[in-house]
């Protein structure tokens, strides 16, 4: 299994020649300023099979460059509660997942809906991709919840997690400040990549945004990831673009 990253959370997985995106994204929304990291057209990374999509918040789903680039057929896959969204968004092939539920996407990959919970309280799922006797874990850009043990338990080990590590804390015009982290911060990703019992942990979901006070990164990132994870979780900080092999 062959793993690279894509810009802010995206996740390109390749298992044999059956390849699919996760979360895949070619802008920041303006809403969050502009990026602070380089953003790349999805065809820079090539074609997939199949899309996985964690939540449709508009730094996770980009439904036009999901259709240039690899078609409005182009299998998607999204939280079932939201799948009338997506299909509205021009997506002809969307398939509404519920929790629990394993998807057979091809070539033996398989692609598994798991709890996660979003930070501001919208419908988000955890996606699990088994192929070529790997096992990996994309979470989206949750913020810590109870469900590590249970997923643990059920599918877990995994050879690598990839979990949100910027902290956020979010201002959003007509809504009260919680002063709250939206997603996991650094310490929580690597004691949730131990729960888990992930082999390795590759942050995502850091770095590009930071836009006080409508959007605040909690500072320090790697060199925090770097303290927590010691003698605890292997840390990969994959760059966007790079790419590494299971």
């Amino acid at each position: 299994m062959n793993i690279q990253r894509l810009p802010w959370a995206g996740i390109r997985i390749s298992s044999g020649d059956f390849t699919i995106a996760i979360d895949p994204v070619s802008r920041i929304p303006e809403k969050f300023g502009k990026s602070r990291e380089p953003m790349y057209p999805l065809e820079y990374f090539g074609k997939v099979d199949a899309v996985l999509v964690t939540h449709l918040h508009d730094d996770h789903f980009d439904p036009a460059a999901i259709t240039a680039t690899y078609g409005a057929s182009v299998p998607v896959y999204v939280p079932a509660e939201v799948a009338d969204t997506a299909r509205a968004a021009g997506l002809t092939n969307v398939i509404g997942a519920d929790v629990g539920t394993t998807y057979k996407l091809g070539n033996g990959v398989t692609a598994t809906a798991a709890p996660s919970v979003d930070g501001v309280g919208d419908v988000q799922i955890a996606w699990i991709v088994e192929g070529a006797d790997h096992r990996v874990i994309h979470c989206g850009d949750t913020l810590w919840h109870g469900y590590w043990w249970k997923i643990a338990q059920t599918y877990g080990p995994f050879h690598a997690a990839f979990l949100p590590v910027n902290g956020a804390v979010l201002e959003l015009p007509g809504r009260m400040p919680s002063a709250q982290p939206i997603c996991l911060t650094p310490e929580q990703a690597v004691s949730a990549a131990a729960i888990l019992g992930a082999e390795m942990l590759i942050p995502i979901h850091y770095g590009a945004v930071h836009y006080p006070p409508i959007y605040t990164e909690t500072p320090d990132i790697v060199p925090r990831l770097t303290a927590a994870a010691e003698g605890k979780v292997k840390l990969s900080l994959l760059k966007p673009t790079e790419t590494l092999a299971l």
